[in-house]
């Protein structure tokens, strides 16, 4: 099956061909439940008969788990026929069952610890780990990791990391973009505002951003999404389904930015979901739908641990959205009235 596809090319340098919809791997990883390495393949595979070409994957993604299962699945396709990007930021350190990190979110994985680095060496170090456990000798995109105030606990803690990006790992990552070990690099986040305070200090190409451009939430819309159109700047879209609500709806116990979600969270998606229903749209569809509408946006990648939730993602993929859906979403204060569509 053909998915439609977009390319990017900002240093005229050939350029990257995205599908519109491809797959983000953490899942695969055994985030939240562990799945066998047939039932992995089985979801890849699925993917790629279905027109899938960009895979994205991490080093904290099953502490290793997602990269290995991806060389098993990647390993006889040909490298030129997709895109794959992985991330640094994060080293993986040995540690016993009881002292790895991760319990009761990552299971059935390698005892590992995560060890924060930014540096030029940890960049280095990091990539080369990698490109081992993935068995392929470049990545197309590096994306520096949760560099973001969640993951670090205060802004005085993430400046002092970014600082470190700015200072060493940057100069790695346009030293591996100059050698063609990778083509592109950006950040990986869950926060837009550190994506702006890099864009507007470096000489960054792609940005992935999880969970802060979807139907619930558009803030990014005031200053960061205008700047990478203005500079030429490609967004890949992570959890558009903003962790599951948005996928399954305001039910019981449904998860929000990867806790349950609150009540008022619960009552907005139950409002978009009755728009969506009247004009006989699931709200998976409309929630995948609306990221690709900014012109800056290039993929959306929700992740897919079965295969009736990748067929679900690939159905969102190719649904045709009426206009008078987004027109009321706006209408009833649901959407801001500057979101594209």
């Amino acid at each position: 099956m053909q998915q439609r596809t977009r390319t990017w090319d900002r240093h005229n340098s050939g350029g990257l061909t995205f599908t519109e919809i491809g797959m983000g791997t953490a899942p695969l990883g055994n985030l939240y439940r562990a799945v066998s390495d047939d039932e992995a393949h089985a979801v890849l595979q699925m993917a790629w008969d279905n027109g899938l070409r960009y895979f994205d994957t991490a080093p904290l993604y099953g502490y290793g788990l997602s990269e290995t299962r991806l060389n098993r699945f990647l390993r006889d396709k040909p490298r030129e026929d997709y895109v794959l990007s992985t991330k640094i930021g994060r080293l993986l350190a040995p540690a016993t069952a009881e002292t790895r990190d991760g319990i009761g979110k990552w299971f059935d994985v390698p005892n590992r610890r995560e060890i924060y680095d930014y540096s030029y060496d940890g960049v280095m170090r990091s990539l080369e780990f990698s490109l081992e456990r993935l068995g392929v000798d470049r990545v197309d995109m590096l994306f520096a990791h949760d560099i973001d105030i969640a993951n670090h606990g205060s802004q005085s803690v993430l400046d002092t990391k970014l600082a470190e990006l700015m200072e060493g790992g940057y100069r790695a990552l346009l030293e591996l973009r100059e050698q063609g070990v990778i083509g592109a690099f950006g950040a990986g986040v869950n926060e837009w505002e550190p994506c702006q305070w890099l864009a507007e200090r470096g000489d960054f190409d792609i940005f992935l951003l999880a969970g802060r451009y979807t139907l619930l939430e558009q803030e990014a819309l005031k200053t960061f999404l205008p700047l990478c159109e203005a500079r030429g700047i490609g967004v890949v879209i992570g959890g558009p389904y903003n962790s599951g609500i948005l996928a399954t709806g305001p039910i019981e116990g449904a998860h929000f930015n990867y806790e349950i979600a609150p009540p008022e969270i619960r009552d907005r998606v139950g409002k978009i979901q009755a728009i969506c229903e009247n004009h006989g749209i699931r709200l998976v569809d409309a929630a995948f739908q609306f990221p690709l509408r900014h012109p800056a946006v290039l993929s959306v990648i929700p992740g897919g641990q079965g295969q009736s939730e990748m067929q679900s993602n690939i159905l969102a993929a190719q649904t045709t959205i009426p206009q008078a859906l987004w027109s009321d979403l706006k209408a009833a204060g649901l959407m801001d009235d500057a979101a594209p569509t």
